[in-house]
């Protein structure tokens, strides 16, 4: 009968603790269903393209940028090899006289109009005349001869408007030949003015 009791009283507590823990367990909460509006969805889709709209152009913008920078690279290495073509231009283009003559001819007057145009353009340039003959003739008559070529060239240019300091003459006679054949064609190639620029 004891026993009765315990289980008796014990049921009494027990029944009503399995009831409240159960009763409070937590039930899992449903969201509530959202609710768009067509007026938001509206503005969400306007909101997207202005934004993809606003992408595009600065992804324009960086492009037109790039191009820009190109050409400009692009037009600076053309100047740059055109300069560099005229530099080697005036320094490889000779002028060529008669023989035992110091006059210029006129595709040697032509060259040095060619020259000045150069040098007014770089005025910043410096330039020797280097006056040269053929093998024919004593050492001191062509280095005398080379000096009246190199003068020649400098007076036209002076008449054509390049300041005289700019440019300095230096002879070389028969020294420094530019072809070292001895005949008629390297002799005609070997009468010349070369220009140095310093």
């Amino acid at each position: 009968m004891r026993n009765r009791f315990w289980i008796g009283l014990s049921m009494i507590f027990l029944i009503p603790g399995v009831i409240f823990v159960t009763s409070c367990a937590k039930k899992p909460v449903k969201p509530a269903p959202s609710v768009v509006t067509p007026q938001a969805a509206k503005e969400a889709e306007a909101k997207r393209l202005a934004a993809e709209k606003a992408r595009a152009a600065q992804k324009a913008l960086e492009e037109q940028r790039i191009r820009e920078e190109r050409l400009r690279a692009e037009a600076k290495a053309r100047r740059e090899r055109e300069e560099i073509a005229r530099r080697e231009r005036f320094v490889n283009e000779h002028i060529h006289f008669e023989f035992d003559k110091s006059r210029l001819l006129p595709e040697a007057k032509e060259i040095l109009r060619r020259k000045a145009k150069w040098l007014k353009e770089n005025p910043d340039v410096s330039v020797i005349i280097e006056g040269h003959c053929d093998e024919r003739g004593t050492n001191e008559y062509n280095m005398a001869l080379g000096d009246r070529r190199a003068h020649s060239a400098k007076s036209y240019l002076i008449d054509l408007g390049i300041a005289p300091e700019r440019m300095k003459t230096i002879s070389y006679g028969e020294e420094r030949p530019f072809d070292p054949r001895h005949n008629e064609e390297a002799w005609a190639k070997n009468r010349r003015d070369q220009f140095v620029i310093q």
